[in-house]
């Protein structure tokens, strides 16, 4: 498995250019993520495999061979070979061999303005399962004084300067937002060599898992409460001016109480003062088209992208599971793709679908104007006879098990 990087100095109009060069090269593309640095450029990664030859140089030469041929003009910032999780030093207890890093400081420098005390002494972890792993860091679930915490630790042979940046953005969003909605920021370690975000441990796992993995399904009531949770907690990050940039159904997160808590600010930007922003993230079968396009963008990218987590919450399914993450991104932005909203499904919900994916942003609602069309359904929904409010379905009144969509 490698993973490439592309990079333009200029607003990229590749995505059709690149997935013909790659698909050339008989590489099958896995995953897709778009993104720009500090220092203005635009950044497309791809996950592929299907490359045979041992040699990472030769799959270099190749692609600048292709490059060429089709003229665009990007540059290979580089190509790495992906290799499994056991390669990582994070946490250095759990793998027994030093950590490498290229940092110089003693800590990571976190912006200050006069906020509560957050660093956690790394000694005070206990770590246990590793709950998830990713390309540049490992999740894990574990103790701090005796409370179940989640642990996000970078690895260390990917830490780089802006992977440090990013690191300290985080912090200093995750640290400034206290919301019941909102996954609970403990604290950090900001020493090098042990760089890590701890959170509290949410024992429901994500709404991605319930639904594709454990095959369960919302039920209406609950579909609307799940949509009041993350719209409650989405309203408060646009009203302190906080894109979240990535939301999709794997960031958000079931607690015991079946209450759903949106999560993962690596992404995550404050607001310009312009209330525009140009800088590409997130995840393809989830992002708005101006986002797709590097467009500049405000908080109607999160809405957008919120109507498509609704209409997984109601369907079950995968976002334009039948295609490529980037075929999904070509169809979105190129032919208007949407998903198709199931036959009986409430009016007034349908309507609200359609709102939050409007191809122009200023057409699309605030949550809080989100939140009075789910009040309303909710209520439409409660007060109908034909409907009750509790089915007798095994599981609770809000979520079940096993095919229901």
């Amino acid at each position: 498995m490698h993973e490439i990087t592309f990079a333009s100095a200029d607003r990229p109009k590749g995505l059709t250019h690149l997935s013909i060069l790659l698909g050339k090269l008989n590489l099958d593309i896995k995953e897709v993520h778009a993104l720009s640095t500090t220092d203005g450029y635009f950044l497309d990664i791809f996950i592929v495999v299907g490359w045979d030859h041992k040699e990472t140089q030769q799959l270099e030469e190749a692609l600048d061979r292709e490059f060429h041929s089709y003229k665009v003009q990007f540059r290979i910032v580089e190509t790495l070979v992906q290799m499994h999780s056991t390669s990582s030093c994070w946490p250095p207890e759990l793998a027994g061999k030093q950590c490498q890093t290229n940092s110089q400081g003693n800590h990571i420098e976190i912006p200050k303005d006069n906020t509560d005390e957050w660093e956690i002494n790394f000694k005070a972890l206990t770590f246990k399962d590793k709950v998830a792993s990713g390309t540049y860091g490992d999740l894990y679930r574990g103790t701090y004084f005796g409370e179940d915490v989640a642990i996000k630790v970078l690895k260390s042979n990917r830490l780089n300067e802006n992977m440090e940046k990013e690191f300290a953005h985080e912090i200093y969003i995750m640290r400034k937002i206290r919301h019941k909605n909102i996954v609970r920021f403990l604290g950090a370690c900001t020493k090098p060599k042990t760089l890590c975000i701890v959170t509290e441990f949410m024992r429901n796992g994500s709404v991605y898992d319930f639904l594709h993995k454990r095959k369960g399904s919302f039920k209406l009531p609950g579909l609307l409460k799940a949509a009041m949770d993350v719209s409650k907690g989405m309203d408060y990050l646009h009203q302190n001016g906080i894109i979240h940039r990535d939301l999709k159904t794997a960031n958000l997160l079931l607690d015991e109480h079946e209450l759903i808590k949106v999560a993962d600010f690596g992404v995550a930007r404050v607001k310009a003062e312009s209330g525009v922003m140009t800088a590409e993230t997130g995840t393809y079968r989830w992002m708005a088209p101006e986002v797709i396009e590097h467009k500049p963008y405000d908080t109607k990218a999160d809405v957008f992208s919120f109507g498509i987590v609704l209409w997984e919450l109601l369907t079950g399914k995968i976002p334009y599971e039948f295609l490529t993450p980037l075929q999904a991104a070509i169809g979105v932005v190129q032919e208007g793709i949407r998903p198709v909203i199931p036959r009986g499904t409430h009016p007034k919900l349908a309507q609200l679908l359609e709102k939050c994916w409007q191809k122009n942003p200023v057409n699309r609602p605030d949550f809080t104007e989100i939140l009075l069309m789910l009040n309303e359904i909710t209520e439409e929904v409660s007060m109908d006879p034909h409907k009750p409010h509790r089915e007798k379905e095994k599981g609770s009144v809000f979520f079940s098990f096993g095919k229901g969509h």
